[in-house]
């Protein structure tokens, strides 16, 4: 897990403002699979935004950090009910910080 500057935080906000969540974390919470593919995600993406439901267990901050700290990403935000994840690819680099 990497430390973000402030710029390097808001950089990757604006960037993923624009993006899909592409999962969601909802009554299971955080699985194996759930790990396994958000890892994934990270790999080809690097930046990856994820939807959490009202049936999750746990809050939206709470998930985030788990889910940051099983897959070595870092917590880019939580907006609402929705999380951002970074964590910069090892083959497929996109984003320069």
């Amino acid at each position: 897990m990497i430390e973000l500057t402030s710029k390097q935080r808001a950089f990757l906000r604006s960037l993923a403002s624009e993006l899909p969540a592409i999962m969601q974390v909802g009554k299971d919470g955080i699985s194996e699979n759930l790990i396994k593919t958000v890892s994934d995600a990270l790999e080809a993406r690097e930046l990856i935004k994820l939807s959490v439901l009202e049936t999750c267990a746990e809050d939206v901050r709470s998930t985030a950090e788990a889910l940051a700290e099983a897959t070595d990403a870092t917590v880019v935000c939580t907006i609402g009910r929705k999380l951002v994840l970074y964590r910069e690819s090892e083959n497929h680099k996109k984003i320069i910080l």
